[in-house]
């Protein structure tokens, strides 16, 4: 049985590592949302895009929710209100995810929908969503 702090570090590890690229793909779709289809930067962004989400963000996410699932488990943190609203932004943190895994693919077909501006809010959102899950394992308000 791996011990409760090592769990702790490699769940805050992962977290770290999903938190940089949920970060950063949204940024990288605001340039690219202004490239030409097809153009030299349009293709370097794809590839950009692509490896940064299968190479660090999707095997970052699975491990924090293993880590963290597995804490939650050994700590029987269930029926604390601090943790339900974490888990609770940790669920729309994955929703993100899975929107951000479906713009890359519409970028990868040059079908992309949104604006540019679309993607500037759009990378505010991990941020607040950051926000109140540290408030909540920190402060734990309630």
């Amino acid at each position: 049985m791996i011990p409760y702090e090592w769990l702790k570090a490699l769940h805050v590890i992962a977290v770290l590592a999903w938190m940089a690229g949920m970060l950063y793909l949204p940024r990288l779709y605001v340039y690219h949302a202004t490239a030409k289809p097809g153009s030299e930067l349009s293709e370097t962004l794809k590839v950009m895009e692509r490896r940064l989400l299968r190479a660090i963000i999707n095997p970052a996410m699975t491990a924090a929710w293993i880590f963290g699932l597995w804490m939650a488990w050994e700590g029987d943190l269930w029926g604390q209100h601090w943790f339900q609203v974490k888990l609770a932004m940790v669920i729309a943190m994955s929703t993100l995810h899975s929107f951000l895994s479906r713009w890359r693919r519409d970028f990868e077909k040059d079908a992309n929908r949104h604006s540019a501006k679309f993607y500037r809010v759009m990378n505010e959102a991990p941020t607040l969503l950051l926000i109140v899950i540290v408030i909540m394992v920190i402060v734990k308000p309630f």
